[in-house]
C-alpha cells in the first residue's frame, strides 16, 4: 500500500468537522450538567443532607410514576414555548431576556379579550382561538418593538427586553387589580374566570394540557424554518456578522423584527395556555418564572428548537420534584430553584471550552502529513 493510498484511509476514518462540532455540542452541556450536580451534591454535603437520596426524589418527583411524569410534561409545555422565544432571537445574534413579560402580556391579552366574548355567549371554538392570537400578537409586538429599538435606535436588546418585562409584569397588576378586576376575587386580584366551557381540555389519555402538543409542533416547525428555508439562511447569516449580510443586501432590519415578533408570538402563546387551561383568569399567577426559566433552556439546547424540547422536559422535573423533595428532606421547594441557577453558572462558563477541547477539534494540516 502507497503512502498516498495510507494517507487517504486515515482521513476517511477521521471524524469530519461537522461531526466533531456536533459531538461538541452534546459533550460540553452534558459535562456542565455533570459539574453542576457534583457542586450541588457539595452544597447539600454541607447543609447535612444526602446528595444520593436529593438526586433520587428528583427521579421519583419528575418521572417516577404516571402522574408525575405527566406533571413534568405539563410544566415543561410553557418551557418549551419560552426557550424558543430566547432561542430563536438568539440565532440571529441577539439576546433576548423579555420573554416572561410576553407571556404574562399575552396572558392578560387573552383574558382581557376573552371576558366580553364570554359575556356574550360566543362559542368556546371561536372564543379560544381569539384568545391565542390576542396573545400570540400582544407577545409579538411587545417584544417585536425590543428588536425594532435595536435595530434603528440601537438600543440594547438584552437591556431593552428586561425592561419592557416589568413593564408588562406591573401593567398586568394595573388592569388586574383595576378595571379588569373580577369582585369576586377578594383576597387574590383576578380578571373574571372565563368557565370550565371556555377552558382547554387535556390531551386524550393524559392530563396534560394541549400547550404541550403546541410547543412540540412550534419548536418543529421553526427548527424547520431555520435550518432549512431561505429566511433562517439569512438570520444565521445575519447572526454570524450584521454589517457582512448588509453588504450582501439582506433585508437586516426586517429580519430582526420577524425574528424577535416570531419569539414574543412563542412567549405569548404560552401566557393564552397558562390562562386557557391552566388558571382560568389572569392574575399575579401568571409571573411564574416560565420566561426566565426558558432562557436556560435555550442556553442548554444551544438555541437549537428540537433540543429545546427534551431540557425543557428535564427541567419541568426539576419543578416538579420540589414538593416532594420539600416533605421528604425538609427541604424549601425554591431548593431546584437553587440547582437551577448553578447549572446557568456552569454553562455559562462552560462556554469559554467550545473550541479548546484537543479531542473534540478538527487536525489541523501540518498533522495530517
Amino acid at each position: 500500500m502507497t503512502v498516498q493510498s495510507l494517507s487517504a484511509a486515515s482521513i476517511k476514518r477521521r471524524p469530519s468537522v461537522g461531526t466533531l462540532k456536533f459531538a461538541e455540542s452534546i459533550f460540553i452541556p452534558v459535562a456542565a450538567l455533570i459539574a453542576s450536580a457534583a457542586l450541588f451534591s457539595v452544597f447539600l454535603l454541607m447543609l447535612g443532607k444526602s446528595p444520593p437520596m436529593f438526586f433520587q426524589l428528583l427521579w421519583v418527583g419528575g418521572f417516577g410514576s404516571s402522574f408525575s411524569f405527566q406533571n413534568t410534561l405539563q410544566r415543561a409545555a410553557p418551557l418549551i414555548l419560552t426557550g424558543l422565544a430566547f432561542a430563536v432571537p438568539a440565532r440571529i445574534g441577539l439576546t433576548m431576556i423579555g420573554g416572561e413579560g410576553a407571556l404574562v402580556l399575552g396572558g392578560l391579552s387573552a383574558a382581557a379579550i376573552a371576558i366580553p366574548l364570554v359575556k356574550a355567549g360566543v362559542p368556546a371554538f371561536l372564543t379560544l382561538p381569539v384568545m391565542a392570537m390576542a396573545g400570540m400578537l400582544a407577545g409579538g409586538l411587545w417584544i417585536g418593538f425590543a428588536g425594532w429599538l435595536r435595530h434603528y435606535r440601537g438600543v440594547n436588546e438584552t437591556i431593552s427586553s428586561l425592561l419592557l418585562s416589568y413593564i408588562a409584569i406591573a401593567t398586568m397588576n394595573f388592569f388586574v387589580e383595576g378595571m379588569l378586576r373580577d369582585p369576586a376575587s377578594a383576597n387574590k386580584p383576578s380578571t373574571m374566570p372565563i368557565g370550565e366551557a371556555y377552558r382547554i381540555g387535556a390531551i386524550p389519555g393524559t392530563q396534560v394540557h394541549w400547550g404541550l402538543a403546541a410547543g412540540v409542533i412550534l419548536a418543529i416547525a421553526l427548527h424547520i424554518l431555520m435550518t432549512r428555508t431561505t429566511f433562517g439562511f439569512a438570520a444565521r447569516v445575519t447572526g454570524g456578522n450584521a454589517r457582512a449580510a448588509l453588504a450582501q443586501g439582506l433585508p437586516v432590519g426586517k429580519l430582526i423584527v420577524v425574528c424577535t415578533m416570531i419569539a414574543g408570538a412563542c412567549a405569548g402563546l404560552a401566557g393564552f395556555y397558562e390562562v386557557a387551561a391552566v388558571h382560568g383568569q389572569a392574575n399575579a399567577s401568571l409571573v411564574a418564572g416560565y420566561g426566565f426559566t426558558g432562557i436556560l433552556v435555550a442556553f442548554l439546547a444551544r438555541q437549537v428548537p428540537l433540543a429545546i424540547i427534551p431540557v425543557a422536559v428535564l427541567f419541568g422535573a426539576l419543578s416538579a420534584a420540589g414538593g416532594i423533595i420539600q416533605r421528604r428532606m425538609g427541604m424549601p421547594d425554591a431548593t431546584v430553584l437553587v440547582l437551577q441557577g448553578l447549572i446557568f453558572v456552569v454553562l455559562l462558563t462552560s462556554e469559554t471550552f467550545y473550541g479548546r477541547i484537543p479531542f473534540l477539534q478538527p487536525k489541523r494540516a501540518e498533522d495530517r502529513t
